[in-house]
């Protein structure tokens, strides 16, 4: 059943597919593990993203991983709605009604998950809109580019009561994490979890984020940079 099912996930309607994940993820193994019951294999997909960051991924001294070629510069709509799927099917148990990002890396693959759910997408904004009223701000730390800029979204789309999903392309010292956090707080609204494309656990910004109580989910990561060579958690 699971090899026609599977196909079928991406030639559907949205709620087929939110559907397919709240029904059958509670059968499922976890990330990379075979199922004994149902055979499945989320694996697939996810070693594809793992492939591509070995084979294009660039490392540069200091910890820092380029993707550019297929994540956050040039964009792979194929891997990108595997990614999401996989995003709702590990989120299917959590009651979502908005997803949230920063600009701009992060809006792509929150587009895409919002898409599948059928829910609204706000993307924080890194500067302060002239036009902008009512707004949250935060402040966020940028290790890649080392200087600090504001986070705002307007109080509008970020409300009380809202149960918020947070998606970005990675999880570092989760500074913008931390930043969004914030955002949620001001706001009055529930943090429902943050998904994240690739994790630098040597980083640890996921142990952080883990030990508040927040549900994580990292769909690659990295252990290790060291000697600029990419070494994945198996």
């Amino acid at each position: 059943m699971q090899d026609v099912a599977r196909p079928l996930i991406f030639c559907c309607r949205s709620r087929v597919v939110y559907f397919f994940c709240v029904i059958f993820a509670p059968h499922f193994g976890h990330a990379g593990k075979e199922n004994t019951q149902t055979g499945y294999k989320e694996e697939k997909d996810m070693q594809q993203l793992k492939e591509r960051i070995l084979r294009d991924g660039k490392c540069f001294e200091g910890g820092i991983l380029k993707v550019d070629n297929f994540i956050n510069h040039q964009m792979d709509p194929i891997l990108m709605k595997s990614m999401a799927v996989e995003f709702v099917r590990r989120f299917a148990s959590r009651d979502i009604n908005k997803i949230l990002t920063i600009e701009a890396s992060g809006i792509a693959p929150a587009i895409m998950v919002g898409y599948l759910l059928e829910l609204p997408v706000v993307f924080a904004k890194k500067k302060k809109p002239s036009t902008m009223e009512n707004m949250l701000v935060t402040k966020v730390f940028s290790f890649t580019k080392n200087n600090t800029y504001d986070v705002c979204v307007c109080k509008d789309y970020l409300q009380p009561g809202d149960k918020v999903l947070f998606i970005d392309d990675f999880l570092a010292n989760g500074n913008a994490a931390k930043g969004v956090m914030d955002l949620v707080r001001q706001s009055g609204a529930e943090l429902a979890g943050m998904g994240f494309l690739i994790e630098k656990a040597f980083q640890h910004g996921g142990d952080y984020l883990r030990a508040q109580g927040i549900h994580v989910e990292s769909l690659a990561v990295i252990e290790s940079l060291e000697g600029c060579r990419i070494t994945l958690k198996e």
